[in-house]
């Protein structure tokens, strides 16, 4: 019996080696279940490491395309995978998204067109609201009515009763402006925006916004790090007893002499310090600044978002303040602004006409704040046009593929395309395929209720004599 108990044995293997052999293909098959439930937001959204360090929508091209180097055979493929990206955002008319209500304030003097994408892009990742105080082109009646016809859209033209407004704001009075008063070009901007920003939170108050960010039409926000690329996901994700968040900025960087539209055409930043690491922003400052004042061509403070209370106020434009408290102010780790800045040869041309400034060493510190538009207004007043053209080459494009390999890899620049992408299918979209203002939608703003003395002394004459 032994022998053939042993013949059987030696036949067929026993319930626990069939376990120990079953067991790992068993977890196998459960991690495959786990992959397929939880895909990581990148996968959802197309989007995928690259070699060269970036971020990219799937089926994007590498570097070397980027760089003009490679076949750039994906392309058509990555704007298929960034039209679902569009589509997850996307609302039909009436519908709200759930969750904290959030509006940009800007004072902005660019192109009507230019201004419906950068809201079609904002309003893709969660912003509702947009109060745009309006001058130079778009200060007139034409731009007025079109920007005026779309949903979520207040507009406040630079006129008589704004700036009677700004004249009786209570900043005057305070210190923490008074640097800039009286100063022509950068800083008079500077004032404008602090003081449209006040009117901004007064409206912000009557609309119900959560949040208010403070934003330039150059500018994009990037809300890196969120499940559903959306702003909003972030902001809701906050403890209740912030009250400012900072986004660090990062600096476009053209790496052509022709760009012509930037939120296009630009892929290519320079990551803010606080998002970098220490040793390698200080061994690669020289390069990285490439004999400019400063690491930045222009700002690196960022740029930051208020919760809507009593008493909060700007703080410039850059930050916020509340009066009477100091606000509990925290830094996002990723949702970063992208600043196309001087990505043009136009900018740069372009500078000395933005300010009726002497070209001297002591006048243009009157009229700028920051050292490298002192020196931009300098370059473009007093070098003709082939020399200003080799001085935007040799300070603002960077067309070294090694090097910005090299700072690609070092972490100091980095390849985001996710904007670029979204930003080039609502170039060619009908109005960017912006939603008209319902019917419903109410377009007064507080400063249509605003009553300037001449016109509080006509409404009291009407009283008296109707009595």
């Amino acid at each position: 019996m032994l022998p053939a108990a042993s013949s059987r044995a030696a036949g067929s293997p026993s319930p626990i080696v069939r376990l120990l052999v079953l067991l790992p293909l068993l977890l196998a098959a459960f991690c495959l279940l786990l992959q397929a439930q939880r895909r990581s937001p990148d996968v959802a959204l197309g989007l995928t490491g690259g070699r060269d360090g970036g971020l990219r929508l799937r089926n994007e091209p590498s570097l070397e395309d980027s760089l003009g180097g490679g076949k750039g055979k994906t392309r058509q493929a990555g704007m298929g995978t960034a039209q679902n990206v569009v589509n997850s955002n996307a609302l039909p008319n009436g519908a709200k998204k759930q969750g904290a209500k959030l509006a940009i304030a800007t004072t902005t003097a660019a192109g009507v067109d230019s201004i419906k994408v950068w809201m079609r892009y904002h309003k893709s990742i969660g912003f509702s609201m947009f109060y745009l105080f309006l001058n130079g082109q778009v200060n007139h009646d034409a731009a007025i009515w079109e920007l005026g016809r779309w949903s979520g859209v207040k507009l406040f033209p630079n006129n008589e009763r704004l700036q009677h407004r700004h004249a009786h704001s209570r900043a005057w009075n305070e210190t923490w402006l008074s640097a800039f008063f009286n100063k022509p070009c950068n800083n008079e901007l500077f004032v404008m925006q602090s003081l449209n920003m006040e009117v901004a939170i007064q409206q912000a108050m009557e609309d119900g916004v959560d949040w208010i960010f403070h934003l330039d039409t150059d500018e994009l926000l990037y809300p890196g790090g969120t499940g559903s690329f959306s702003i909003q996901e972030y902001m809701d994700s906050l403890d209740d007893d912030i009250d400012s968040v900072v986004f660090p900025n990062y600096e476009g960087l053209a790496e052509r002499d022709d760009v012509t539209d930037p939120f296009t055409e630009v892929t290519l930043f320079k990551r803010n310090f606080a998002h970098v690491n220490s040793d390698e922003y200080f061994k690669k400052y020289s390069i990285v600044a490439r004999g400019n004042p400063n690491y930045f061509t222009t700002y690196g403070n960022g740029k930051s978002a208020g919760r809507i209370q009593p008493h909060l106020r700007s703080n410039g434009a850059h930050r916020w303040y509340i009066y009477g408290k100091k606000p509990k102010e925290i830094t996002s780790t990723e949702p970063t602004v992208l600043h196309y800045v001087y990505n043009k040869y136009a900018d740069l041309k372009g500078r000395r006409d933005r300010c009726d400034c002497a070209p001297t060493d002591e006048d243009v510190k009157r009229c700028f704040i920051l050292p490298f538009d002192r020196e931009a207004f300098l370059a473009s007043s007093l070098k003709d046009d082939k020399e200003l053209r080799q001085y935007f080459r040799d300070k603002l494009v960077w067309s070294d593929r090694s090097q910005v390999k090299d700072l690609l890899k070092g972490g100091l620049f980095v390849r985001i395309h996710v904007p670029q992408v979204m930003t080039q299918m609502y170039r060619k979209m009908p109005d960017a395929g912006l939603i008209l203002a319902g019917p419903e939608e109410s377009k007064v703003t507080v400063m249509d209720a605003y009553q300037m003395p001449e016109e509080s002394n006509e409404h009291l004459n009407v009283q008296v004599h109707s009595s």
